[in-house]
């Protein structure tokens, strides 16, 4: 598995810290920025991470800026995305099993440093479970807007 990962300077504190933990996993990574905690806009982040993971270069993506809202939006706005906001552990978990999300988004000033270990590792070892959810999916596919 391959990940992509991002953040603006809300969410560089905790993104270093889940490279940290993506390398004590031994999961390969690709940092696309910031690289420090100086004003960036997010969805520059967002679409550097989204791109690659729409067109199948990274598996999933993972998104920090201060609350995970503003990146979820941003990369939701990329066909073939599917990025979920994640509080928990369990979102994380209904995320990947009931929606198949391809990237979590997660927020730097709401998610307690203690607690994301928890909620990455379940976001990367959740399978999608299909079934009933992979209809659902499907029709959210379908309603992605094709880039001119």
């Amino acid at each position: 598995m391959r990940i992509a990962i991002a953040s603006d300077h809300g969410g560089f504190e905790l993104k270093e810290r889940i490279k940290r933990q993506l390398d004590e996993m031994n999961v390969p990574y690709e940092d696309f920025g910031t690289h420090g905690p100086e004003p960036v806009d997010y969805p520059d982040y967002a679409e550097r991470v989204a791109r690659p993971v729409a067109a199948g270069a990274f598996d999933r993506g993972i998104l920090v800026c201060g609350t995970g809202i503003g990146m979820s939006i941003a990369a939701n706005k990329i066909p073939g995305i599917r990025a979920a906001l994640v509080t928990d552990v369990e979102t994380a978990r209904l995320s990947r099993a009931h929606n198949d999300a391809n990237i979590m988004a997660i927020g730097g000033r709401t998610t307690p440093a203690d607690r994301a270990p928890d909620i990455v590792r379940t976001f990367l070892t959740t399978a999608f479970e299909g079934g009933r959810h992979a209809r659902r999916v499907q029709k959210l596919s379908s309603l992605d807007c094709k880039d001119s």
